[in-house]
């Protein structure tokens, strides 16, 4: 596997993050108990995660609040070095010891594109924009989820993922996707 998807996942969050206003960072959001600020926290500070889950450093960023200055720009220092990481000589084929067990760098990419694409779904739910992201790579995070999530990863609380809820009748890939993740659409 390739970063392509994490690429494009990344450019797709970005441009919705781009769009959030300030006054909108306390506004509810998808992921239950988090306000916009918290998701902002979390896209950010999973960049972080992602690139030393690769690199086996601790995650640059810690506790900080992202939402309170330019998330933008915190976002593109974070998802740089995440690109950076999984670009590094080796990356994809070696064996990750991560929080929750070991995972090969090709897998641990996908589910970095995942978060950070649904992640940027959530936001852009929550800030009134359109959920009709990049709807090539929407269908093939989908199709991969579709394969990979089983019931096991399931929860009411939502960790990892919440239960499956219906997508209205020609949803869009994004919504479909979010709707198989556990969202509401």
């Amino acid at each position: 596997m390739s970063t392509r998807p994490l690429e494009q996942a990344v450019a797709s969050t970005r441009a919705v993050l781009a769009a959030v206003a300030p006054d909108q960072l306390d506004a509810d959001t998808p992921c239950a108990d988090w306000k916009v600020s918290d998701l902002i926290n979390h896209i950010v500070g999973g960049q972080w995660f992602f690139a030393s889950g690769v690199t086996g450093t601790p995650p640059a960023g810690g506790e900080a609040d992202f939402s309170a200055g330019d998330y933008v720009a915190a976002f593109d220092e974070a998802s740089h070095a995440c690109l950076e990481a999984f670009n590094g000589e080796g990356a994809m084929d070696k064996v990750l010891s991560l929080p929750f067990g070991d995972m090969p760098g090709r897998a641990f990419v996908g589910l970095a594109a995942t978060d950070t694409f649904t992640h940027g779904w959530d936001l852009a739910k929550a800030t009134g924009q359109d959920t009709n992201l990049a709807p090539e790579l929407a269908a093939e995070i989908l199709e991969q989820s579709r394969q990979a999530i089983q019931p096991a990863f399931r929860s009411e609380a939502g960790n990892p993922f919440g239960f499956e809820q219906p997508a209205p009748q020609g949803a869009c890939a994004a919504d479909q996707l979010a709707a198989f993740l556990g969202r509401t659409v």
